[in-house]
C-alpha cells in the first residue's frame, strides 16, 4: 500500500507565491517520475508539472517559467514552487508518483488533493 500525502494549498492574492509538497510512503522499490495535475471545477485534470528519477522537468506553457518542480528522492518527496500565481491558477492541486513494486512493476499512485485558491 502507497501512500501520497500532500501539504501546503492554501489561499493566496495575484502575484503571490506557494510551495506544494508530496511526500510517498509504504512499501515500494522506487519511484520513477514523480508530479502535480490539477483540476478546476467543470474542467479535465490537467498537467501541471512532471519530474523523471533523473530530474528531467516538464510544463505545459501556461505554467512554465513561473513553476517548479524538484524531488528529494532520499525522502520520496516531490514540491512544486508556485510563483507569480494567477487567478486562473486555481483549482485542487494532485500529485502523482508512478511507482515501482519489490515485482519491477510500474503503478501509478495519487494524493487525495489540496486546494488552491488565488484571489484578490
Amino acid at each position: 500500500q502507497v501512500q501520497l500525502v500532500e501539504s501546503g494549498g492554501g489561499l493566496v492574492q495575484p502575484g503571490g507565491s506557494l510551495r506544494l509538497s508530496c511526500a510517498a510512503s509504504g512499501s515500494f522499490s522506487s519511484i520513477n517520475d514523480m508530479g502535480w495535475y490539477r483540476q478546476a471545477p467543470g474542467l479535465e485534470r490537467g498537467l501541471v508539472a512532471r519530474i523523471t528519477r533523473y530530474r528531467n522537468t516538464d510544463y505545459p506553457d501556461s505554467v512554465k517559467g513561473r513553476f517548479t518542480i524538484s524531488r528529494d528522492n532520499a525522502k520520496n518527496t516531490v514540491y512544486l514552487q508556485m510563483n507569480s500565481l494567477k487567478p486562473e491558477d486555481t483549482a485542487v492541486y494532485y500529485c502523482y508518483a508512478r511507482i515501482v513494486t519489490w515485482w519491477s512493476r510500474e503503478s501509478d499512485s495519487w494524493g487525495q488533493g489540496t486546494q488552491v485558491t488565488v484571489t484578490s
